[in-house]
């Protein structure tokens, strides 16, 4: 089940909201939402959500052997970090081994069609982190199963993040309150989520594909950016959409949980929009893999080859395909030659704010390419094919529709730092925000009427429009 259908909308999420406001107890809420989670995973995933329960109770299990005892943690904690590595490797990466040993040695090894699990890098690598910190003494064991099961199955960022960490919600298992306003709230950023993922990432989405799949002859300079800036915006829109709706969702239910998007398009750096971009994941390597592996602190050569490391695995993360790999090593080149080459960060900030641009949008080409011989070919058509024969003027034309124009538009504006500008204008309508005003309440209600308006627009679409792709699901 995908948040942007109309049985989540009309179906799930009112049930599910309204019997979770009306139960008074929270042990019975925490029951509620994890028969809720296990249905919307089993909705699409009816045999791997026996695997998801699996993972989480393999995790439980191993959290409470490392609190209990003291002669064998680490063995605990490698076999645990074994076992998850393993069922991740096995439904993710099996097809893809095998696959590269039948090129180098020329062998006929059968490639196994195994179906990859929905979120289950999300789920593992969420319950990894759980694991970690018990034995870090960052956290205590939860030794009520049912509330290991709530953190890593709740629904709202069950299939696609943001990673969350138990200690950030471990609390609110137990002690949240919802009130009126913080409902209206989730729902709206629910709302603008929904949007940006109906409304702009699948309207860009439906371009992208389309130059993506477009024959040679047909690709020029025009199209090839046309292509690459749309699938830029698309993996945006989809992915922070997304966030905001399980941020959203959360909030709904009682749960905050951390940002996972800071406008990464307005980044002055590679390294810079690795802190604006999918936050949870980067602080996840940074925390369980970086700094485990000695982080900065064992001098410059190391240094160096712990982030191509990290970077090698955080494209692997991905997916099994030599394209996602090159896309986290042209990252960790970047991040390095930043890193070593001082006066890259004495340029003018419309420069920097240029080259980030130029590099991430480069990277996402490689990184939505079916191969690297496809991705090679666009790059070489942004900056060298300068052919306007029909087919390739034919093919660009017939996408710029006025309604892609409208929706760039407001793509390009919305992913520029919009917050603070936004923020500015409240203070000069309404004054001190800190203080609840007659115009501040005005500007709410003016807020939230929109957030109805474009509710009802979604859903319009949704009910017309049978593209409706998540990019993260694959992951």
């Amino acid at each position: 089940m995908v948040f942007s259908s109309l049985v989540f909308l009309c179906v799930f999420l009112p049930i599910t909201y309204v019997l979770h406001l009306i139960i008074p107890s929270v042990k019975v809420k925490n029951v509620l939402l994890v028969a809720a989670s296990l249905i919307f995973y089993a909705y699409g995933e009816p045999v791997y959500v026996l695997l998801m329960v699996f993972s989480a109770f393999l995790n439980y299990l191993c959290a409470l052997g490392i609190y209990k005892t003291e002669k064998n943690r680490k063995l605990i904690l490698c076999l645990n970090v074994i076992l998850n590595i393993g069922i991740l490797v096995y439904f993710k990466y099996t097809s893809f081994f095998i696959e590269q040993i039948d090129n180098i040695f020329n062998t006929a090894i059968p490639v196994p069609q195994i179906t990859l699990p929905i979120g289950i890098s999300f789920f593992t690598f969420q319950a990894m982190s759980y694991v970690i910190d018990v034995y870090r003494g960052n956290v205590a064991a939860q030794k009520n199963f049912g509330k290991v099961l709530l953190y890593i199955s709740f629904f709202p960022q069950l299939i696609a993040g943001p990673i969350v960490k138990y200690h950030d919600i471990n609390e609110q298992i137990d002690n949240r309150k919802i009130t009126a306003e913080q409902s209206a709230l989730g729902l709206r950023r629910f709302i603008c989520g929904l949007a940006k993922k109906v409304l702009i990432a699948n309207t860009m989405g439906q371009t992208a594909d389309i130059i993506f799949a477009a024959s040679g002859n047909e690709i020029n300079v025009v199209t090839s950016w046309i292509g690459s800036i749309t699938y830029m915006l698309q993996i945006y829109y989809d992915f922070s959409g997304y966030s905001d709706m399980a941020i959203g969702l959360g909030k709904m239910f009682g749960f905050h949980f951390l940002e996972n998007f800071r406008y990464p398009y307005g980044a002055l750096s590679v390294k810079d929009f690795w802190r604006r971009w999918h936050i949870s994941l980067s602080s996840w390597f940074k925390e369980y893999l970086y700094i485990p592996l000695g982080g900065n602190r064992k001098g410059k050569f190391r240094t160096c080859v712990n982030k191509i490391i990290v970077f090698f695995f955080t494209g692997l993360w991905h997916g099994a395909n030599w394209t996602f790999i090159i896309w986290g090593l042209f990252h960790g080149f970047f991040l390095l030659l930043e890193e070593y080459i001082p006066y890259c960060k004495k340029l003018p900030k419309f420069i920097l704010r240029i080259y980030t641009l130029l590099v991430v949008c480069i990277g996402f080409v490689i990184f939505r390419a079916d191969n690297i011989s496809q991705g090679l070919f666009m790059i070489s058509r942004m900056f060298s094919g300068f052919s306007f024969s029909g087919p390739e003027m034919s093919l660009a034309l017939t996408q710029i529709t006025p309604w892609f124009i409208f929706v760039l538009i407001i793509a390009v504006f919305g992913s520029a730092p919009v917050k603070s500008i936004t923020n500015r204008i409240r203070v000069k309508l309404c004054g001190d925000t800190s203080i609840v005003s007659g115009k501040w309440k005005v500007l709410q209600v003016v807020l939230f009427a929109a957030s109805v308006v474009l509710l009802g627009w979604c859903m319009v679409r949704l009910s017309g429009d049978a593209y409706n792709p998540f990019i993260y699901f694959r992951f």
